[in-house]
């Protein structure tokens, strides 16, 4: 066996996606709370931009792994229908997660690129903690606001990809029915 075979494989694309709108019905725990319409809209028009542009987001090994959140899990299936051939992981440590956790679960991947399905403040921080500045001012719209069904894709450092400022923010995008 050579080396290179004991290395693990650190991705280098990462999509930050934040679940779809949810409802709050009364006497639910926040873990079960579901998609409501306009959710259950935009995590379609969400798997339907993510279908167009695969050959632009994904780059060899994809791999998704899902908050263990009620809404979170709905946001993928709806997307998952355009991205069958996406293999998905529910990781319950999402739920609540530090950006460290986030970034932790998403270098254990094994995958190249890493979809991630998860919440707020958590994807906003992580995505903003790690984007260089650069231009076109997405940085600044994902600080300012990170809206439900809004993905952020980072092009992760190859020296130290989880060091803060290192990612190239390719894209902020809030695809929408």
């Amino acid at each position: 066996m050579s080396m290179a075979e004991f290395i693990p494989k650190v991705p280098s694309r990462l999509i930050l996606l934040r679940h779809a709108k949810s409802d709050y019905p009364l006497g639910v725990p926040d873990h079960d709370r579901p998609l409501n319409d306009r959710g259950r809209r935009d995590a379609e028009a969400a798997g339907h931009w993510i279908a167009e542009h695969r050959d632009e987001l994904f780059s060899g090994a994809v791999s998704a792994v899902v908050s263990s959140a009620l809404r979170a899990q709905q946001t993928w299936e709806r997307i998952a229908e355009r991205l069958t051939d996406v293999p998905s992981v529910t990781e319950p440590r999402l739920y609540e997660a530090a950006c460290s956790t986030l970034m932790s679960v998403a270098d254990a991947s094994g995958a190249d690129t890493v979809l991630i399905v998860a919440h707020n403040p958590t994807i906003q921080e992580t995505a903003a903690f790690l984007a260089a500045p650069g231009g076109l001012g997405l940085l600044d719209r994902v600080r300012v606001k990170y809206p439900t069904c809004g993905l952020a894709v980072l092009d992760l450092s190859a020296d130290d990809p989880w060091a803060s400022d290192s990612a190239d923010l390719a894209a902020f995008e809030i695809p929408r029915a």
